[in-house]
């Protein structure tokens, strides 16, 4: 009877572990399945006519290699007739936006770009709709914040109250500052602006160029504020205001685009890996404040929470 009961058992674990290993089969089936037409969905439209791309830029911009990869795509692509930019983001990395901005910069060489603000292009955001051939903004859109920012801490004296003191050993006064280990001192405050200045010379020569406007022009509009959609059309930082439907009417207006055409989102594709990063990004973010989270120079508008 034991044998019989051992003979049982074993039966069962066989026999949970064939269902695992079909289960396992088939998941990773469906998963190679979906990758596949994910990767190929284009091959079906190469019989397609033509069509009108549409990105959605949203949340914090930072430097986005498969992004920029996607619109080199469109750029390429005979098929897509124009693309509709949609912005909706408080801003974010300084290289976050200047890449995305030459990226669209070169699609707008081959292609028009027409861009649609949603509640919020601030910044980094704005940046990138300087790339644009038009920008529509909502009334009530929150736009400019024209600018750059360097954020830093000091907390030497909230450690000497516990009793911890630092030492940093280093090859030169300006290394690893400003620090918040350290007093900042005139020297690294010269310098750290002197940084600053220097990436917001380079947004101001942006609005300068992309908007038509003199140097002293733009300086005067890039002191940081943010404009409503219909300060920012007053002020020339948008060319219209409304919606999608005004930049189809554009393009059909002015680039002799049927306004019929399909439109087509333009969703860059993900490896497994970076799905992983982001859903970790996610994570990140729910406990930690969004601008914590970003390096280096930023252009993002926060407004001030009392």
């Amino acid at each position: 009877m034991a044998f019989e009961a051992d003979w049982l058992v074993d039966r069962r674990r066989l026999k949970r572990r064939i269902v695992f290993w079909r289960t396992l089969a088939v998941v990773v089936a469906v998963g190679l399945v979906a990758a596949a037409a994910g990767r190929f969905s284009d091959l079906g439209g190469l019989a397609q006519s033509s069509y009108i791309s549409r990105l959605q830029v949203s949340d914090i911009i930072v430097d986005d290699v498969k992004r920029r990869r996607a619109l080199d795509e469109i750029a390429d692509d005979s098929r897509a007739r124009a693309l509709i930019l949609r912005i909706d983001s408080p801003g974010g990395t300084v290289v976050g936006g200047e890449a995305l901005y030459k990226a669209l910069l070169n699609v707008a060489r081959k292609k028009p770009v027409v861009v649609v603000m949603g509640e919020l292009a601030t910044s980094a955001g704005y940046m990138i709709a300087l790339a644009g051939d038009h920008i529509i903004a909502h009334e009530g859109t929150i736009t400019g914040s024209i600018g750059v920012l360097f954020q830093t801490a000091e907390v030497t004296e909230l450690l000497a109250k516990i009793g911890v003191s630092m030492d940093t050993i280093k090859s030169g006064p300006l290394k690893a500052a400003p620090s918040p280990f350290e007093k900042l001192t005139p020297e690294v405050r010269r310098v750290t602006q002197a940084l600053v200045d220097d990436m917001y010379d380079m947004f101001v020569a942006m609005v300068a160029e992309r908007r038509r406007m003199d140097r002293a022009e733009a300086k005067a509009l890039a002191d940081g504020r943010v404009y409503t959609g219909r300060q920012a059309l007053r002020a020339r930082l948008v060319d219209e205001l409304g919606g999608e439907a005004e930049a189809l009417a554009w393009l059909k207006r002015e680039r002799g685009i049927d306004p019929s055409l399909p439109v087509r989102d333009l969703k860059p594709r993900r490896e497994v890996e970076e799905i992983l990063d982001y859903v970790g990004s996610l994570a990140r973010k729910t406990t930690l404040a969004e601008r914590l989270t970003l390096d280096g120079l930023v252009s993002v508008w926060h407004p001030r929470l009392q």
